[in-house]
């Protein structure tokens, strides 16, 4: 293990951590429509402070090196509010949320401005952690295509773009036409890939991974398999939690095709913002197509308009500081029949409504030191969101269990994936 490039050995530039919010969620939201009339009323001169602290509280209370009423008072006099500054944010695996994001230290309490100077379209970021005192900690990466939080993995994510995008220094242009200095230069486009890391695509006889988008994202897709492996994890368990992660290399070109093709399909189903044929849309694969059915007790349809959607099985509860801590819940295992593959819970949202038939090993899938499923619900328990589950986002949680068994039914070919890529000896032409 000790052989293998880490992580960081991949890079051209080192990643930097998600951001830090720190204003009491006032610049975050589940609902993006929520959030909007929020950050109108922040950036409207007319709204008053006291009517200000009743609609949006986080942003009115002073902390650390942040000044509330005397923040606002510079950003009325300079900005104004940008539908375009709403923006997807992914807080924790599985749930993605809306942010209000300007790059200034004033309002976000660490806003990375690296990290967004390469969130653009097209572009996607490899995420990991340092080290972890998780446990279980569970897969250590993950895959997203925008912002992400600093604690979205435990303790600290680190973000490794795809591509670098830099704005070239600017030209010194004094023809009689009176260009400007730096007028009309386009963005340089390049790999995040080290020179070692190069040697590598390049003895495997792979193209510029500059001139080629697929071969710029192969070593990263790579990770993301090796990163879900089950046996990769338990075998080299006291190295992955104690530095970057190591990734073997393999030697053979279609080795690393074929690993790279399940990190594409590992990040397709991290992706919850995009549909998935055979799993949450088209046609839904017989395997699926019975996990996680939103269901009610003794059969009929649910009423929403009467509070059948409500959270209030105790799966998560306010602590201090407004930081929300996981409840017990109500979990019920369903009896074990024979022509089943593993034992089974019903998830119950209230007295009436539960999520039928959640195999095992979604119920306990866990990603950068938490357990997805439960916590997604301990932020959507009643007392926390202050409504009820809407429709959709109850059918959501049935795309995300049926998206967990997807995932964990490809275990046994990202162990053998895993098996191909540790067996390949290194070389003097791999990262170091």
């Amino acid at each position: 293990y000790q052989g293998w490039p880490s992580v960081l050995d991949l890079c051209a530039e080192p990643p930097t951590n998600g951001l830090m919010e720190k204003r009491g969620g006032g610049l975050i939201d589940i609902d993006q429509e929520s959030l909007e009339k929020r950050m109108r009323a922040y950036f409207d001169p007319a709204v008053s402070w006291a009517e200000l602290e009743a609609l949006n509280g986080g942003l009115t209370r002073n902390a650390a090196l942040y000044d509330a009423r005397k923040i606002r008072e510079q950003l009325l006099a300079t900005e104004h509010f940008e539908p375009e500054r709403l923006r997807r944010y992914a807080v924790r695996p599985f749930d993605t949320r809306w942010c209000y994001y300007l790059p200034l230290k004033s309002l976000w309490n660490r806003p990375r401005p690296r990290y967004w100077e390469q969130c653009w379209e097209g572009n996607a970021f490899f995420m990991t952690r340092f080290r972890s005192s998780a446990s279980p900690e569970g897969v250590p990466c993950y895959w997203v295509t925008g912002l992400s939080d600093d604690h979205f993995l435990m303790p600290d994510n680190a973000c490794f773009p795809v591509w670098l995008r830099r704005l070239p220094p600017p030209s010194q242009k004094n023809g009689a036409n009176g260009v400007l200095a730096g007028m009309g230069d386009e963005p340089v486009v390049t790999a995040n890939l080290s020179p070692s890391a190069r040697v590598y695509l390049q003895r495997l006889q792979l193209p510029d991974p500059d001139r080629d988008a697929e071969t710029a994202a192969l070593l990263w897709r790579h990770a993301l398999a090796i990163g879900f492996s089950p046996t990769y994890r338990r075998e080299n368990a006291d190295g992955i939690r104690q530095d970057w992660p190591r990734i073997p290399l393999p030697e053979e070109r279609e080795v690393l095709l074929a690993s790279a093709e399940l990190g594409r399909e590992i990040a397709a189903l991290l992706d919850a913002d995009r549909p998935v044929a055979g799993v949450t849309a088209g046609k839904i694969k017989p395997e699926w197509r019975a996990l996680g059915v939103i269901s009610r007790v003794g059969g009929g349809a649910l009423d929403p308009d009467a509070g059948e959607l409500a959270v209030t099985a105790g799966w998560g509860y306010a602590g201090k500081g407004g930081v929300t801590m996981p409840g017990k819940g109500r979990s019920e295992p369903r009896p074990l029949a024979e022509s089943t593959p593993e034992p089974a819970y019903d998830l119950y949202l209230n007295e009436v409504a539960y999520w039928a038939n959640v195999p095992r090993s979604v119920w306990e899938y866990s990603i950068g030191g938490y357990q997805v499923v439960k916590k997604w619900l301990s932020y959507r328990e009643k007392t926390v969101l202050g409504r009820d589950l809407r429709l959709d986002e109850a059918l959501y949680v049935t795309d995300l269990i049926r998206r967990l068994a997807a995932l964990a039914a490809l275990q046994s070919a990202l162990d053998a994936n895993y098996a191909a890529a540790r067996s390949c000896p290194p070389t003097r032409s791999s990262p170091p």
